[in-house]
């Protein structure tokens, strides 16, 4: 990508961010990583231990060069465990960027929209630039950018379903009212769904499960890639207006008639 976006204090380029878990191995988390182009990676920090890993291979010899780490709150469902987590990675990592979920319920994963809020206050206060995994609510991103977060992360469907962008409708009028970075973050499931986020004016999308589920994940980060890039790009150029009826492409000067 030639451009690029800011998130609080730190600028990236590329505008797919990609996640560290589910993959079969280490090796295949790092060549995906590198495929994808990604220059920012999100990490849970209750399912990878960063700093230890005596003796075995360490998380971190396997982040390609010039990779920011992410660290997310995943798996919490209070917003005391939320703030914890987040303060824990930021001891970690040395940078209060952090992805903010608090979880409201177990089977869908849906966030508990109040619960989140209410922790992205508290970490804000604290000095983090938070980035918080929500609902598709206009009204959830513009009380969550009142807070103070640096961004805003609508989900396109549940967590790890691939279902795609379930209600672009919602995603429009939060491009609309929020003047702030949208990252669109969980259920895409393949190249077109990345694409669609980008054309709408998503500045990024986040996703794990789309790339590290696929059946050759090296292979569909680079899709990603590619779509993530096509879409912004055709942002940027503009469509052309939808019509009920047809349009002719040809020029009607100087038709012959017979």
């Amino acid at each position: 990508m030639t451009d690029g976006y800011t998130l609080g204090s730190k600028t990236f380029r590329s505008r797919l961010i990609t996640g560290s878990g589910k993959y079969a191995s280490l090796e295949q988390m790092r060549d995906a990583t590198a495929a994808a182009g990604a220059d920012l990676m999100t990490v849970a920090l209750r399912r990878v231990d960063l700093a230890s890993q005596a003796g075995g291979p360490r998380f971190l010899d396997f982040v390609p060069e010039g990779v920011t780490i992410l660290p997310n709150t995943a798996g919490c469902y209070t917003v005391e465990d939320a703030v914890t987590t987040a303060q824990l990675g930021r001891e970690l990592l040395g940078h209060g960027l952090v992805k903010l979920e608090v979880i409201g319920d177990e089977r869908t994963l849906f966030p508990d929209v109040a619960a989140t809020i209410e922790a992205a206050k508290l970490l804000v206060r604290d000095g983090f630039e938070v980035l918080p995994y929500v609902s598709d609510d206009p009204v959830a991103c513009q009380r969550l950018a009142a807070a103070g977060c640096v961004a805003v992360m609508p989900l396109a469907a549940p967590i790890g379903s691939g279902l795609g962008i379930r209600n672009p409708a919602n995603l429009r009028i939060i491009l609309e009212t929020v003047e702030l970075p949208v990252v669109v973050d969980a259920g895409v499931g393949t190249a077109s769904d990345a694409a669609v986020a980008l054309e709408l004016g998503c500045t990024a999308v986040l996703m794990n499960s789309a790339i590290a589920g696929a059946k050759d994940p090296v292979k569909m980060a680079r899709a990603m890639k590619l779509a993530v890039e096509a879409g912004r790009l055709a942002y940027d150029a503009g469509r052309i207006p939808r019509r009920l009826y047809a349009n002719a492409s040809s020029p009607l000067d100087g038709l012959a008639r017979f």
